[in-house]
């Protein structure tokens, strides 16, 4: 009997699935930590020269001041992608003087709390709740947490793939009921296979002591000043990294069985009070400590391994642009920055993610339960521990449990329909080279980049802060050897420049003091 995933490719193989994909659209976000030469997080502020953090479309900061973010717009394949965020890196290295853009997820070296910037973005109330807002998750979790530094995949798909696609599925709600629902779908089951991610793209295997500020770890080490997972593929994605502890002791889960149950639930996070939020203090002083005492001061500081996303119009709540729009593309959070690579992803990789999430979207995905989100969870957090153990055993919701590699191929071989469909029939097609080289991973760990990294690392007689250093260089170097054209500089210069007088907009039309800015936003909740 065949499946409801190969029902859907064969309509797709026989419907020029290749022209229903032409006008998808891919973007990338990569944070990186601007550092000083001895490896210390940059005191400097955001270069003026880069725009204003507020309202510049490509080039921001995240939450601290020394944390970059590059951020390309919709484009229609990995090269244009890859060609943006490079352009970015160029420019910044333009403005940076000597400092280095770290090429590791995780940061070196951390002379504790105080030795991280928090982002400023200007004297309007938009730049202020956006400041205080990162307040708050000093308060609540610690600096040293939010620098850490990733790059998101956006992905979408246009409006002539989700008509036909709903024709298929003789769907009779709206076109954007249905794609949204198609989309929550998708996450769905990128959070029952997101694992395989972790192991093939994993790169963090290795963590600088600074970065645990004295708290005691399980992690052996590699050398004084570095702790490691012999088997870790992200450590970034374990407990040791980036998690959202308060919400799981709260017992506060946010639903993806539909986007209903999406708003729903992630609201009711951010209007439940948190007794030892509460105990920080909201205005203390007369100085706001964090925008409130809730479980969630907004809905950005739920993290995930994939968000839902609709652009908000002005200073529109997240949950509000998608009840009144539907999902318009979804953000995959859980990559690792690869040191090995400049950009700290490539094509192939970026080629894999593509039809990777076009299975997440095409495969069968039933609601969640709370007992498989929790075997979600603990199948990620295995695999960013000991992904690369070949012992390791998964768990499964409907049948017997598995070994990583098993499990694995399984979906890799789901994935070949799905190449070739990308690939047009071409044979040896971009996408299945991508798929190849992944198959490699999957069999040999040692190919894995967490792998490589601690192979590079134990060869070189470096510890992680000097191995990541010498590969920032080596980027630096790849930078700076071809600068950016002249009229990509112009482009750039333009919008740094339109960044600053719609800053200075922003702050002239204030009118209302900050605390009645701050109460009419959070009374958007009531429209939910």
């Amino acid at each position: 009997m065949s499946t409801l995933l190969d029902r859907r490719l064969t309509w797709l193989a026989g419907a020029n699935a290749h022209a229903l994909f032409e006008g998808r659209r891919l973007g990338l976000e990569r944070e990186t930590l601007r550092v000083a030469p001895d490896g210390q997080i940059s005191q400097i502020r955001h270069p003026p020269a880069l725009g204003a953090a507020l309202t510049h479309p490509f080039i921001t900061t995240d939450y601290s001041e020394a944390l970059l973010e590059f951020i390309t717009p919709p484009l229609a394949n990995a090269e244009e992608a890859l060609r943006f965020l490079d352009e970015c890196h160029r420019l910044a290295y333009e403005h940076i003087g000597d400092e280095l853009l770290w090429a590791a997820s995780m940061p070196c070296i951390v002379a504790g709390e105080a030795s991280i910037p928090i982002a400023e973005y200007g004297a309007s109330n938009l730049g202020l709740m956006k400041h205080i807002y990162r307040r708050g998750l000093a308060w609540r979790y610690g600096r040293i947490m939010q620098v850490i530094a990733g790059i998101h995949f956006n992905f979408s798909l246009p409006d002539i793939f989700w008509a036909a696609f709903q024709a298929h599925e003789r769907e009779q709600s709206s076109l954007q009921d249905f794609r949204s629902g198609a989309y929550f779908g998708l996450i769905r089951n990128l959070q029952r296979f997101g694992w395989l991610i972790l192991y093939l793209f994993g790169a963090s295997p290795a963590v600088c002591k600074s970065f645990l500020d004295g708290k005691s770890t399980a992690l052996p080490e590699f050398d004084d000043h570095t702790c490691y997972g012999p088997y870790a593929t992200s450590l970034r994605m374990s407990n040791i990294g980036y998690t959202n502890r308060t919400e799981k002791k709260s017992g506060v889960n946010v639903c993806y069985n539909s986007l209903a149950e999406y708003i729903a639930s992630l609201t009711q996070a951010t209007v439940t009070p948190w007794p030892a939020y509460q105990q920080i203090g909201v205005k203390v002083d007369g100085e706001y400590r964090q925008l409130n005492a809730n479980i969630l001061q907004i809905e950005n500081e739920y993290y995930t391994s994939m968000r839902p996303k609709q652009p908000p119009q002005d200073n529109e709540k997240p949950s509000l642009a998608l009840q009144r729009r539907g999902v318009q593309y979804v953000e995959l959070r859980s990559l690792d920055l690869n040191p090995l690579d400049p950009l700290g992803t490539n094509s192939s990789q970026l080629r894999f993610l593509e039809a990777f999430l076009l299975l997440c979207l095409l495969h069968e995905s039933p609601p969640l339960d709370a007992e498989e989100r929790r075997i979600n969870d603990d199948n990620q957090m295995a695999v960013a521990l000991s992904g690369r153990d070949p012992r390791l055993i998964l768990q499964c919701r409907h049948e017997p449990n598995l070994p990583l590699r098993q499990w694995g191929a399984r979906l890799l071989d789901q994935l070949a329909a799905i190449c070739d469909l990308l690939d047009g029939g071409e044979p040896g097609g971009s996408y299945a080279l991508a798929l190849a080289e992944q198959r490699e991973t999957l069999a040999d760990p040692e190919r894995t980049p967490s792998a490589r990294i601690l192979a590079e690392m134990r060869a070189s007689g470096e510890n992680f802060f000097r191995c990541t250093r010498r590969l920032s260089e080596q980027h630096r170097a790849y930078f700076q050897a071809v600068p950016l054209a002249s009229e990509r500089r112009q482009f750039f210069t333009e919008a740094a420049a339109q960044s600053w007088q719609k800053q200075r907009a922003i702050e002239a039309a204030d009118t209302l003091p900050f605390d009645e800015f701050l109460g009419r936003y959070f009374l958007a909740d009531r429209q939910l």
